[in-house]
């Protein structure tokens, strides 16, 4: 599911904070705007997707001048912050798939004769030829 919540943005030190008022418990921050708002995006995303996986309810997203009218600070700012479930689960689904694949039978035979960890050997490859590093 696709969603859009405003959050309110403020300036602390050398961070941007962030709050998602509609979602309780949702704080983030980042090292500058661009990275307040990637954070705040999967920050909704997580709640969101945790309340989806629990058949929980989902709040309504408040208008952003509601939220507006909680801007007491200078320097804080609503902006409206766009999430997709289905996106985050994708990322972040870490569950096993199986997958039916074909190889050459010698390379079949030498592999086991190794006893080599086909699964552990396909995803490091897999992340070699999209470069993907772990974090």
């Amino acid at each position: 599911m696709k969603y859009v919540y405003p959050a309110l943005f403020s300036k602390e030190g050398d961070s941007i904070l962030v709050s998602v008022p509609d979602l309780p418990g949702t704080h983030t921050f980042g090292s500058d705007i661009a990275d307040a708002l990637f954070m705040a995006e999967d920050a909704i995303a997580m709640w969101l997707w945790d309340a989806e996986n629990n058949n929980e309810a989902i709040p309504k997203a408040s208008a952003k001048s509601d939220i507006e009218k909680r801007c007491k600070e200078k320097g804080q700012f609503v902006n409206l912050v766009a999430a997709d479930t289905e996106e985050y689960r994708r990322q972040n689904d870490s569950r096993a798939v199986k997958k039916t694949l074909s190889i050459p039978a010698w390379l079949n035979h030498k592999a086991e004769k190794a006893n080599a960890p086909f699964s552990q050997i396909l995803q490091q490859g897999l992340k070699d030829y999209l470069q993907i590093t772990d974090a």
